[in-house]
């Protein structure tokens, strides 16, 4: 993993959440002076998957809906870049196809860093797609998304929660010793409370490999109940944090028989910014 951001995607559908995902990218990118790119999908696939920008021209340029997607790009990145300060600039983009591959795609053809996907607040349906469209793009890329609601618009990032399960997650300690560095930050290593004899101390182990990448402040907090979403929610709220960084696994899913029909995972029972990290990438 790199010790910068160079390259921040902002899935755009043109919906009221896109406000809070590009002002988050917006946050970042000034403070790590990359570029923002404002990618759209097409649903209907015509062509392979084609990155389209202002001056290149295609055959599909003419059709109403590819001139009005791109008009509406261009009004965001007109919006928004008065807002960079730095080197940083905003790309836009437009793919044709599905979101499951053509992101994917674009990810690591231009090697995105960084994805930040904005929440919707009450739709069911909108809730479990992206559920499952976060946990699938980590995967598939082994790039980290950031999902941010309206309450997760903050400059900063000065606590960061960082949960434990089983293994230490090497990716995620790296970011948010980036972070942290960048932010003047100081990390929360949480993990349930396991009084099972022989057990690893995760946290100790957790703890020697931040000091031997950065001195930013570190606090290892050992957590009561039975499911570490929650606990780790709880927590989070408590200290009031700016950024809680998770794994796709079913651990980090909220407890309850509902939030397991919706596929609540942590990110939407969360007013905090959460970052879902995998560990490694799955080839798909």
């Amino acid at each position: 993993m790199s010790n910068n951001l160079y390259n921040i995607m902002v899935p755009v559908d043109f919906s009221g959440k896109n406000k809070w995902s590009i002002a988050k990218a917006v946050e970042l990118a000034n403070t790590f002076h990359c570029n923002i790119h404002l990618v759209h999908v097409l649903h209907r696939p015509i062509i392979p998957f084609i990155p389209i920008d202002r001056t290149d021209f295609t055959p599909y340029e003419s059709t109403a809906e590819l001139h009005a997607c791109r008009k509406k790009l261009e009004a965001l990145k007109s919006a928004y870049s008065n807002q960079l300060c730095g080197n940083g600039k905003i790309e836009i983009s437009v793919l044709q196809g599905t979101k499951s591959n053509t992101l994917p795609k674009y990810i690591r053809q231009y090697e995105m860093d960084l994805v930040i996907t904005g929440l919707s607040k009450f739709n069911l349906l909108q809730r479990i797609i992206s559920s499952v469209s976060i946990s699938r793009l980590v995967r598939k890329t082994n790039i980290p998304v950031l999902a941010v609601r309206s309450s997760g618009l903050i400059s900063h990032f000065k606590k960061i929660v960082l949960p434990l399960h089983e293994d230490i997650p090497l990716r995620s300690i790296k970011m948010a010793t980036m972070l942290g560095r960048h932010f003047k930050s100081t990390v929360y290593l949480v993990s349930l409370r396991n009084n099972e004899p022989g057990q690893p101390n995760i946290l100790s182990n957790a703890l020697e490999v931040i000091q031997s990448l950065s001195t930013i402040p570190v606090q290892s907090i050992l957590l009561e109940g039975k499911n570490l979403a929650k606990s780790t929610l709880d927590f989070s709220r408590k200290i009031n944090a700016d950024l809680i960084m998770v794994n796709p696994v079913k651990e980090f899913r909220l407890p309850g028989l509902w939030n397991r029909i919706t596929n609540k995972i942590l990110s939407y029972g969360s007013k905090i910014p959460v970052m879902t990290m995998e560990q490694k990438a799955t080839e798909q």
